[in-house]
């Protein structure tokens, strides 16, 4: 079978946006190639370093790669995701080059030449992040495996808003706490807050393909009886009292429901934020503290923050 690879030539600070509208446009995951990585002081407490070449990279800006089945309507859905990237501008969004080009791929050529390049990785003290192909023996019984099958998830988990949500979350969730996950992609958060001891969690999405990645994720790590799924537009329409919000999503889009979020959080509640390019950081917080939140800790890694906030 033959797939087509399309491209996208952006800025680091475009990376969620353009992956978002992938996804939108029918793709089941995203390679980014960010020449970033080859320079970065690696944290090397946690997971394992590979060697990385630069061929493999650009000389400047990201390129996001999906794969889409070769169809009659390949340069409409083209099309269409040149016109949402170029929109990106009128949110703030630097597009770099903005460029979207296509080729063809064999399927037998993706189905196994990306994977060497997802191993099992340590994200954070006690969650390790493995494939479902990998033999992997946890290092002790505190250790907790979260298991994903990037053909149909969002990424591999170890993007730098994932691990600080993670991260985040180890530190703060309390056993039986109810959670929700707004914007929950593949749903990995969904499942480290359950792994962690949470009691409930509802995990909502806008996008279907999202829903249904978490739905199957939840299956893999037999968690379903723990995580409700439901596609939904942020929290509308959601009541609480709940004791923890997480979401992983755009500054841009976080500022839209922080009322809601204080709405929905018990006192004392938590919302835990990330996706906010460090640009963006002081915009988040002063809506949060507009909203009545206390700020209890910001975490950076990389370029991107994460925001613990009180009710």
């Amino acid at each position: 079978m033959k797939w087509s690879e399309v491209s996208v030539h952006t800025t680091q600070e475009a990376v969620e946006a353009v992956s978002n509208i992938l996804h939108e446009a029918g793709a089941s995951g995203v390679v980014i190639e960010d020449p970033e990585i080859l320079h970065r002081e690696w944290d090397v407490s946690y997971g394992e370093i590979y060697q990385l070449s630069p061929m493999d990279y650009p000389t400047e800006g990201v390129i996001i790669k999906a794969y889409l089945p070769l169809s009659n309507n390949l340069r409409k859905i083209t099309e269409e995701i040149q016109l949402s990237v170029d929109n990106l501008v009128q949110f703030g969004i630097p597009i770099g080059k903005g460029e979207v080009t296509l080729a063809e791929v064999d399927d037998e050529d993706w189905e196994t030449a990306w994977k060497k390049y997802y191993k099992p990785v340590q994200i954070s003290e006690r969650i390790t992040i493995i494939p479902t192909w990998e033999e992997y023996t946890p290092r002790d019984q505190a250790e907790l495996i979260i298991e994903l099958d990037p053909g149909m998830a969002f990424g591999t988990g170890t993007h730098p808003t994932t691990v600080l949500c993670i991260r985040a979350l180890e530190k703060w969730l309390k056993p039986s706490d109810q959670v929700i996950d707004v914007g929950c992609g593949s749903g990995i958060l969904s499942i480290a807050a359950a792994k962690l001891g949470a009691n409930r969690i509802l995990a909502m999405d806008l996008d279907e393909i999202a829903v249904k990645s978490t739905k199957m994720n939840a299956e893999l790590n037999r968690l379903s009886d723990k995580i409700e799924i439901k596609q939904n537009n942020l929290l509308e329409g959601i009541a609480g009292p709940v004791d923890l919000i997480v979401s992983n999503i755009l500054a841009e889009i976080i500022v839209r429901f922080i009322d809601d979020a204080y709405q929905c959080l018990a006192k004392d509640g938590l919302f835990i934020t990330s996706g906010i390019i460090a640009q963006k950081e002081e915009e988040v917080i002063t809506g949060l503290k507009q909203a009545g939140f206390t700020i209890l800790e910001t975490t950076m890694l990389e370029d991107w923050v994460s925001i613990v906030a009180k009710k």
